[in-house]
């Protein structure tokens, strides 16, 4: 299933071009009172809901997906997790320009581990990239995301798929600096997420699919999951040695080679086989 949230907080079911609102699903999530859960409700749910949703399209309004507005496709993430220079080509680009990635950033993702990014930086194709600190440099980072369906910890590679609800496309966008990483990467408007979420089941294999990145109709980055250097199950092994991993969380699985400036007025477009096409503008 392909899976949205789009306009007012609405559920969306998509086949092809239309999207099948689905909002009433919205009212069988468990209720809850103050604490609130730390995790999204939502995709918790999907198991136990993806019955009721398909039965939810057989009565209600149809849109066409170029008339409504998406959101990031998950609302509520816990944390979004991240994984540096787990491309060869891009670990190399960085080695070789020490201007731009400062050497003490530069290691290999088994030394450097992951990091966390602000769940304020989140944002959907709904909204614009807002450039901070312009008079540095804003790179873009196209990136798999992995969207956690279970709480886990502890997870061994061999059973990890089994606690995915789905994928989606990310960008990851970095101000170049000397700070660490997850202040850098922090900013509002620095994760994105969309254009919806496609349900593992329909991504057996999420280690063969091409990444292609454009800023204004030029392509910038163009790489395949197959070239990871840390793979999705060894990523989610790693980080459930440290967090446990709730339902909604977000894992950004690293950024190819071709990483590049951005600037105000550039409008970027990321595509992922099998996960649709995101677009977005840059303030």
């Amino acid at each position: 299933m392909k899976l949205c949230m789009f306009n007012e907080n609405r559920l969306g079911l998509i086949e092809e071009t239309k999207v099948y609102d689905i909002s009433p699903i919205l009212e069988q999530l468990p209720k809850q009172t103050y604490p609130f859960p730390t995790y999204d409700l939502l995709i918790a749910s999907l198991d136990s809901l993806k019955a009721q949703i398909l039965k939810a399209k057989e009565d209600t309004v149809i849109y066409q997906i170029e008339n409504i507005n998406l959101l990031s496709p998950v609302l509520n993430p816990g944390k979004i997790i991240a994984a540096p220079v787990n491309y060869q080509a891009h670990f190399d680009e960085a080695a070789a320009d020490e201007v731009t990635f400062p050497k003490n950033h530069v290691k290999k993702i088994q030394e450097s581990g992951l990091f966390l990014k602000s769940t304020s930086s989140l944002i959907g194709m709904n909204k614009s990239i807002e450039i901070g600190f312009a008079d540095r440099r804003t790179d873009h980072e196209i990136e798999l995301v992995v969207i956690m369906g279970k709480t886990a910890k502890n997870i061994k590679a061999e059973n990890a798929l089994e606690y995915i609800a789905g994928y989606s496309i990310g960008l990851d966008m970095t101000i170049r600096g000397p700070e660490e990483r997850s202040l850098r990467k922090s900013l509002d408007s620095y994760s994105v997420l969309g254009p919806y979420l496609v349900t593992a089941d329909e991504i057996p294999n999420p280690h063969n699919l091409e990444l292609k990145l454009y800023v204004n109709g030029e392509l910038r980055q163009h790489a395949n999951t197959q070239n990871l250097i840390m793979n999705i199950p060894e990523l989610i092994e790693f980080a459930s040695k440290f967090y446990t991993l709730y339902p909604g969380d977000l894992l950004y699985t690293g950024t190819p080679a071709g990483v590049g400036i951005i600037q105000s007025g550039d409008l970027i477009t990321a595509q992922i086989d099998k996960l649709g096409q995101l677009k977005i503008h840059v303030k």
